[in-house]
């Protein structure tokens, strides 16, 4: 089951209010005495109805949930629409894009939200495994630049991500700097992928995605990085890839 409800960040776009979607599996409320892990997606209007979905096609998520019965809880905030409010919530670095001058990266302040305030309240009201074992981090795209720097940056929250198409041409040597820089737990699992198709989008990324790679596996990262074959930077892409980054995630 999939509920909505909705939602403002304060400390990013004031009152304006924007939609969280949580997906409950069907055993949550068949053993009261069950606990869960959770999965924090970002673009929480793309990952479950393509009612919902920014170009009419979502991840399918609840679709793959129910299918498989797979014991997860995941919580879904949808993004900020307004100018560039994506590219400023989900960059944790300031950069230069092509029409819009220098972007304000506002990642940092959205990730204390998401575990400062968001986590927390999701802690205290559901059955959840809050530990950083069980707390794991999901995105596309800026998403998943997002759920990269979440994984490392908070690796005292989250102990697995997934990401995908991840917009490492934002600032590939910030993005290094930081893994450089930063403790990242040995038994930190990653997953990461990039389609084979979108590799000349941002050439920036496709340098990255090596240098990266072997930065995290210097960390000693479990570490599961695809280039996936005829793979587009596209919902329905990365639709497809749910079973694999979750069984590399262990789901």
């Amino acid at each position: 089951m999939v509920y909505k409800w909705d939602i403002v960040i304060p400390e990013l776009t004031g009152d304006a209010i924007r939609q969280g979607y949580l997906y409950l599996p069907e055993s949550y409320g068949e053993d009261p005495l069950r606990r869960y892990p959770v999965l924090y997606m970002f673009d929480g209007h793309n990952v479950f109805f393509d009612s919902d979905a920014t170009y009419g096609k979502s991840w399918g998520m609840k679709e793959y949930m129910d299918r498989t019965e797979t014991p997860l809880i995941i919580v879904a905030v949808e993004c900020n629409h307004e100018g560039n409010g994506r590219l400023s919530e989900y960059s944790p670095f300031d950069f230069e894009e092509s029409g819009m001058g220098v972007v304000e990266g506002r990642g940092r302040i959205y990730m204390d939200w998401l575990t400062g305030c968001l986590k927390p309240a999701i802690d205290r009201n559901l059955r959840t495994l809050p530990d950083p074992d069980h707390t794991l981090i999901c995105g596309s795209s800026m998403g998943g630049l997002m759920a990269l720097y979440g994984v490392v940056k908070y690796n005292h929250v989250f102990r697995k991500a997934a990401c995908l198409s991840p917009s490492l041409w934002v600032n590939p040597e910030g993005l290094k700097t930081m893994i450089s820089g930063t403790r990242i737990r040995k038994n930190t699992l990653i997953y990461m992928d990039y389609g084979s198709k979108e590799l000349d989008n941002h050439n920036a990324t496709s340098n990255a995605l090596v240098s990266v790679s072997r930065l995290l596996l210097r960390k000693r990262v479990n570490l599961t990085f695809r280039i996936v074959p005829g793979g587009t930077h596209s919902e329905a892409s990365w639709e497809r890839q749910i079973p694999v980054f979750m069984a590399c995630l262990g789901l």
